[in-house]
């Protein structure tokens, strides 16, 4: 079981890997092994996540969630598979935790008198510089 929340745990066998050879560094040895490890969570499918919860990590994840459904994670840090294995799980726990987590409702704020005047002083100054650099031209009659 790996721990999410404090409340949601989600079973092992609700996550699957594939191994793919990584790029990157490694020489020869890039080239003979499948260190690369991709996680793949169906949120769609799974019965440890209620509907609300699956809605929020499908508009909160949008980018790493497909058509399908399906959280996809990629490891490619390490240049082992377990290591890589590890990282993955670890980043998803932490993708679900932060697209759970409850956003605080925004307070609507107003600028302060001190702020709009500031922001009228500063046009002012701005407005006389650049007529400061006007080219006077006198009228002759």
């Amino acid at each position: 079981m790996i721990q999410i929340t404090d409340t949601l745990f989600i079973h092992e066998d609700e996550l699957s890997f594939t191994a793919s050879p990584s790029s990157g560094p490694g020489g020869q040895h890039v080239n003979k092994v499948s260190t690369r490890m991709t996680l793949l969570f169906n949120v769609a499918a799974s019965p440890s996540l209620s509907a609300e919860q699956k809605q929020r990590i499908c508009s909160r994840l949008s980018t790493r969630v497909s058509k399908d459904g399906v959280l996809r994670v990629i490891s490619q840090r390490h240049r082992s598979q377990a290591a890589n294995r590890d990282a993955a799980v670890e980043r998803f726990v932490e993708l679900l935790k932060g697209a759970l987590a409850e956003l605080p409702p925004r307070k609507k704020t107003t600028v302060s008198k001190r702020a709009r005047q500031r922001r009228l002083d500063e046009k002012k100054q701005h407005s006389l510089k650049k007529k400061q650099r006007a080219k006077i031209i006198l009228h002759r009659e």
